[in-house]
This record gives C-alpha cells, sequence and structure tokens, in this order.
C-alpha cells in the first residue's frame, strides 16, 4: 500500500445526536453495493469513518459508544465487497 487516504471533513454544526443521524445518511450514500464493489476492484479494502468534534484532541468516535456513555478512538469500518450487513 502506498499510504494514500482519502480524507473527507464535513462540519457539522448540529447536536450530538443530530450529527450522528447526518454522519449515517452519508455513510448510508457511500455504502451502495455497485460503489463497494467498484471500489474493491479498485484495490480499495475498506473505508474507515468516525464522527469527531472539533474539541477534542483525542480524536475520538462519538459513533462508538460504551455503556456508560463513554466515546472510543476506534473507526467505525466498512469492508468493500462484504455481503450487506457486514462491516
Amino acid at each position: 500500500m502506498n499510504g494514500f487516504r482519502l480524507h473527507i471533513d464535513i462540519p457539522m454544526p448540529l447536536s450530538e445526536a443530530d450529527a450522528a443521524v447526518v454522519c449515517a445518511a452519508v455513510i448510508a450514500r457511500l455504502v451502495d453495493t455497485s460503489f463497494l464493489a467498484e471500489l474493491q476492484s479498485r484495490g480499495v479494502p475498506q473505508l474507515n469513518y468516525r464522527l469527531g468534534h472539533d474539541s477534542d484532541r483525542q480524536k475520538s468516535n462519538y459513533l462508538l459508544k460504551d455503556s456508560r456513555g463513554h466515546v472510543t478512538n476506534k473507526k467505525c469500518v466498512v469492508v468493500c465487497g462484504a455481503d450487506e450487513g457486514e462491516g
């Protein structure tokens, strides 16, 4: 792998809950089966994403929280070429 990454930054002046809804809508558009198959055919193994906050220097992912409401820094992953529902 040559190390290039596509970074897309979408400012969301919304509440955390509303930003999560918008994030889910954006990912749903990207995770079209034919689009993922095309990415896989071009050598892209997966899409990684997270919902962050500008004031959070840890790069936390506000889409992944534990039972106490603490966020993680793990990214969400969609595997290209996986059957629908995986990833």
